[in-house]
């Protein structure tokens, strides 16, 4: 029997400054619950959607992202302050059985 669990999602808006988008990106990628970055603007407009697969190595996606990161890195430096969404999978809490005694 085939259980098809949902896992529920997560969105924080974080404010960064342009010259630590690139430091900031790469953690967040590193962490592995990420499955959407949204980089904008101060005043919320999209510059860059990421969406990130499930199981992807850190390693090997950060590689294929560098020509995006050091273009982004040159865009960000232009603006003081950036926007990023970051959309987290949470992993569901183990359900426990609360004593009777």
């Amino acid at each position: 029997m085939q259980h098809n669990h949902h896992h529920p999602n997560i969105t924080e808006r974080v404010t960064v400054a342009g010259r630590d988008l690139i430091g900031f990106l790469k953690n967040a990628i590193s962490e592995g619950n990420v499955r959407r970055l949204v980089v904008r603007k101060a005043d919320g407009t999209p510059l860059l959607d990421i969406p990130l697969t499930a199981g992807v190595a850190v390693g090997g996606f950060l590689t294929l992202l560098a020509p995006f990161l050091a273009a982004l890195g040159a865009i960000a430096a232009l603006f003081s302050k950036v926007q990023v969404d970051v959309l987290r999978q949470v992993e569901p809490r183990e359900e426990r059985r609360i004593s009777d005694d």
